[in-house]
């Protein structure tokens, strides 16, 4: 599986096919993050075949969705239980990260996680995700942007120009430096 842009996050509920001793079997449905709905059903029977020894020819498919965030305006910290293998075995790890999507904080998680310790996102296996209040923050990255005195100030930037205009001047070559700083 390949990470290419965000990742998505998609419902997929599935079961055994029906047969003449069970006419109706039980569903099992899963929450997956996966950057297509073809990887997350790929997924799904991968769990499943794990889980409940039921694989995709023995089973079915009765729904795929992608969920979607409602109100994706605020910036919230998000806590991501998982679990990877390494070179030298399999690891748990909990991670926190703050974004205005969960599938943000997912995506941030695959390219951290290839950064840092050179994971393929084939071994990532996400346990839990959940929404972490501010005084429940563990991790120091995001610790340091709580609260409500955090500023971002820009000290020097340059004036860009619009469209169709130079950037600094009206003219191609200026005989002074431009001025970067107004505070």
């Amino acid at each position: 599986m390949t990470v290419s842009g965000v990742m998505r996050q998609y419902q997929v509920v599935g079961r055994h096919q029906p047969n003449e001793e069970h006419p109706n079997p039980e569903a099992y449905r899963m929450i997956i993050f996966a950057p297509n709905p073809v990887i997350a059903k790929s997924k799904f029977w991968y769990y499943m075949h794990q889980f409940r020894k039921m694989k995709k020819t023995t089973g079915e498919i009765l729904d795929c969705v992608e969920l979607v965030e409602n109100y994706s305006r605020v910036v919230k910290t998000y806590g991501i239980w998982l679990r990877y293998d390494s070179r030298s075995g399999t690891h748990n790890m909990y991670r926190e990260f703050r974004d205005v999507k969960l599938t943000g904080a997912v995506s941030q998680l695959y390219d951290e996680m290839a950064g840092r310790h050179r994971t393929r996102p084939r071994s990532i296996r996400i346990i839990r995700t959940a929404e972490i209040k501010d005084e429940d923050v563990k991790r120091n990255n995001p610790w340091q942007y709580l609260g409500d005195k955090v500023k971002f100030p820009l000290p020097h930037r340059v004036v860009s120009g619009k469209r169709g205009q130079k950037a600094l001047s009206s003219r191609t070559f200026a005989k002074n430096r431009p001025t970067t700083f107004f505070g």
